[in-house]
């Protein structure tokens, strides 16, 4: 089994997709990207945007490649969008590409801005959109719809993955270690390598309770997977790196982000988004003239790949 991790944080943009090859089938998981859309009242730094590109190219040839598609829910930065906002994929780069891929996704239990967009992907996608919770095809298996962090409300939910091969390795997306049921789903399917979506410490919102439950179970997790991957919302700030190193500490484990699995370097651009318009200015209406089509991110990113020595791998 080989495991590419494709987008997320610590690589640069806001996702959780992966590429998984076994035996028989090419699994592509959340093939969507998206860069937070304003960060301290500003736009997304050209820089971001530049790799957000690249990725995006990645994420379309592997739609291209793959035998089965999972979107674990339909949030703008897990799938593509009919109406995608200039840092997001949109479904029109991928709507003819793959029409023997199998696609699966949860059909039920929607918000309604997930119904639209899982009606979208119907009408423009010439694939059947399979439901996924609780079915198995092949190597994949996948949970009952739990919650996107605090179930707060039932219609907020993701579906996670697991591939059983040589290894066996789970994908839960969003589930920020905040639900004991998705953490013992987890468990009970023995992985050998995980990725799962951390808590978003960049929120106020988030409670001190709230943090203490996420900190138990990834201890918890640590104990029992012996590869155990944490990124997307944990690493939208620098608080996240760090409680990512503490908990490494803690459980004398070496916990790892998506760039760590991937050997690069972790270029955590939105957390510099501030830093990154000081050190390279943006002109003003540079977003309004990429959005037409009137500029591109070359000067920008020509700029960059000196000082960011993961760039020469995208």
């Amino acid at each position: 089994m080989k495991i590419e991790i494709l987008a997320t944080e610590s690589l640069g943009v806001r996702g959780l997709c992966c590429l998984v090859t076994t035996e028989r089938q090419k699994i592509l998981i959340d093939p969507g990207i998206a860069l937070g859309y304003t960060r301290h009242k500003l736009l997304p730094h050209p820089l971001q945007v530049a790799v957000d590109e690249r990725i995006q190219n990645k994420i379309v040839g592997a739609w291209y490649e793959a035998t089965d598609i999972v979107i674990s829910h339909f949030h703008g930065d897990h799938t593509p969008l009919a109406d995608a906002n200039p840092f997001q994929l949109p479904i029109q780069r991928i709507a003819r590409l793959n029409p023997h891929a199998k696609i699966w996704a949860k059909l039920s239990r929607l918000s309604p801005i997930e119904g639209k967009r899982l009606d979208s992907i119907s009408s423009l996608l010439p694939n059947s959109v399979l439901s996924a919770p609780e079915k198995t095809h092949g190597v994949l298996q996948f949970s009952k719809p739990v919650p996107h962090g605090r179930d707060l409300n039932n219609l907020e939910t993701v579906v996670m993955t697991r591939i059983g091969e040589d290894c066996v390795f789970v994908h839960a997306s969003d589930i920020q270690l905040l639900n004991d049921e998705a953490i013992s789903q987890i468990i009970s399917w023995e992985p050998d390598i995980a990725l799962v979506s951390g808590p978003p410490l960049y929120l106020s919102k988030l409670s001190n309770d709230q943090i203490k439950k996420a900190w138990h179970n990834a201890v918890k997790l640590s104990q029992k997977v012996a590869t155990l991957i944490l990124d997307h919302h944990l690493l939208r700030s620098r608080t996240g790196e760090t409680w990512l190193q503490d908990l490494s500490s803690e459980t004398q484990k070496e916990i790892m982000c998506g760039a760590d699995f991937m050997e690069k370097p972790r270029m955590l651009l939105e957390v510099r988004r501030k830093e990154l318009y000081k050190q390279m200015p943006v002109s003003e209406g540079w977003h309004e003239a990429y959005a037409r089509g009137k500029v591109t991110t070359d000067y920008y990113w020509n700029l960059a790949r000196t000082q960011y020595k993961g760039l020469s791998d995208l």
